[in-house]
């Protein structure tokens, strides 16, 4: 099992064989179009799984306590403000809304998206329905500082998210985390909506979102594998900047952050 369950990231096509440095992150016109390719798989997801991102623990649960950190805190509102309520949100694809993922009845369609290779390549969930569960249920059985959710276009299934407390997560270890920063991974299932740029306006999307529902949080942070060109450059095109490289456990990530606008 990873020890950062949360570092993934797929949006656009094959990984880059070659790994680029910090000055190769200055715009989007320095990636390559994005192709058929997911978009984030996270290496730290929530659970232990080998799939979104290999990275950090697979509960989630630093060993110790950071100082804005509440042990207390465990209700789910409590940490990402009621997810499942924040509404449908109007993109140029579709009416896009999050459902929060319900076992066993979405683990069929979670587990053939995770055995997509184009998938597999950077989330490492391919295999038995088991290894999806597993990822998915340490979330569920969780304090709710990870929420993993299928993104609806128009009610139809097409992307799935993990909306987390990068403050919490033991990503929080590996850069200078700040009091409710708010991580997302994410992939696009079905081939056909990939490449075409739905995956970075549906992530722009959900992360103007986040800020306006989640108003203590400052940013929305992610941590896609540095070698997924296509994408970076989704998180890029949906105005993230490239902050920094990390070296993760599992990987070497690229830090992407979203601040929030100022007044």
């Amino acid at each position: 099992m990873n020890e950062h369950p949360h570092l993934r990231a797929v949006t656009g096509g094959a990984a880059s064989p070659v790994t680029p440095a910090a000055s190769a992150f200055p715009s989007v016109s320095a990636f390559p179009s994005v192709s058929a390719a997911p978009v984030e798989a996270p290496g730290t997801a929530p659970g232990t799984a080998p799939g979104m991102a290999p990275g950090l623990s697979a509960q989630h649960r630093p060993s110790a306590h950071l100082p804005w950190q509440r042990p207390h805190w465990t209700r789910r509102d409590d940490l990402l403000d009621g997810v499942a309520r924040w509404g449908v949100m109007h993109t140029r694809y579709g009416e896009f809304r999050l459902q929060p993922v319900r076992l066993p009845r979405d683990l069929p369609l979670l587990v053939d998206w995770m055995n997509d290779p184009v998938v597999s390549a950077f989330w490492e969930l391919c295999g038995p329905a088991e290894l999806t569960e597993q990822h998915v249920r340490a979330q569920l059985d969780g304090d709710g500082r990870s929420v993993p959710c299928l993104g609806l276009v128009d009610g139809t299934p097409m992307s799935y998210w993990e909306v987390y407390r990068a403050d919490l997560d033991p990503l929080a270890r590996h850069y200078p985390a700040r009091p409710h920063d708010t991580g997302l991974h994410l992939l696009v299932g079905p081939a056909a909506h990939r490449g075409r740029g739905v995956g970075s306006s549906l992530l722009g999307t959900l992360t103007r979102r986040i800020l306006r529902e989640r108003q203590a949080a400052r940013r929305v942070v992610a941590e896609p594998d540095v070698r997924n060109l296509p994408s970076v450059r989704a998180f890029l095109r949906a105005g993230y900047r490239f902050d920094s490289e990390l070296p993760l456990p599992e990987k070497q990530a690229a830090l992407m952050v979203f601040d929030r606008p100022q007044p």
